[in-house]
């Protein structure tokens, strides 16, 4: 019998399925290499690009996945990073939607320089060379220096977490990061204070990866995020916090 396997879709975990059957739903687009996968002897949830014995159903070109042309501007899947825009201390914000990142701009809170993050994306991208920024905010795109773009940006580090019965997957952006707890950014996440959580965290740079269970000890603003209290953390996972933070 062949390798089962799971998948993630809309949220939801779908399997066990053979792996010639999964590797029919790569090669025909249903399931790409931004999808979640499972199988026996994994301790977390991998995207598809990071297993190694699956890379033969599919061919990497080492681009973004994200689709511009098919944003629901009212879904809300930006992150932003501001500070480096204004030549002063970064910091995240979000989850926005297109509508809002509108707003936003219009208000001149965020500007053709600020970063932009969105799952799919391969990195923080300058809001001013998004493909379709003429067609969102209805101007030409101002002008970005080349010393702009030189900017070292770190790649987000992103969460991974799955509601009670480990079939809803959330995915969020981390802040504030320390080893007593972190931020979370995250949209409709339904976590309660006090309730105790474990999630995945994994940045593009598999350094920093590390698993570790905490406490929601305060629900952001607008249900934006959490705030957690590490509760269990491993010589392993302090390590990679520590590195992150030191870097």
């Amino acid at each position: 019998m062949s390798t089962l396997w799971f998948y993630v879709e809309n949220k939801e975990k779908v399997g066990p399925i053979e792996e010639p059957k999964l590797a029919e739903l790569i090669k025909s687009g249903t399931v790409t290499k931004e999808h979640y996968v499972w199988t026996k002897g994994y301790a977390n949830w991998k995207r598809l690009y990071e297993v190694e014995e699956l890379e033969k159903y599919f061919e990497d070109s080492g681009e973004s996945t994200f689709d511009w042309n098919t944003i629901n501007y009212d879904d809300k899947t930006f992150f932003i990073m501001v500070g480096k825009d204004r030549n002063s201390k970064e910091t995240l914000y979000g989850p926005y939607s297109l509508n809002m990142l509108v707003r936003l701009y219009k208000e001149k809170r965020i500007n053709g320089r600020t970063y932009i993050w969105a799952t799919g994306l391969k990195n923080w991208e300058i809001l001013a060379d998004i493909e379709i920024f003429e067609e969102v905010f209805a101007e030409k795109p101002p002008q970005i220096d080349d010393i702009d773009r030189r900017i070292h940006i770190r790649k987000p580090f992103i969460a991974r977490m799955f509601f009670h019965n480990n079939n809803q997957l959330f995915e969020g952006i981390c802040r504030d990061i320390s080893l007593g707890g972190m931020q979370i950014l995250v949209s409709g996440y339904p976590a309660q204070v006090g309730e105790k959580i474990s999630f995945n965290v994994h940045p593009d740079n598999s350094n920093y990866h590390f698993v570790a269970s905490g406490e929601v000890v305060r629900v952001l603003e607008g249900n934006q995020g959490v705030s957690f209290r590490f509760t269990e953390l491993s010589t392993e996972a302090k390590n990679a916090i520590s590195k992150y933070i030191n870097d």
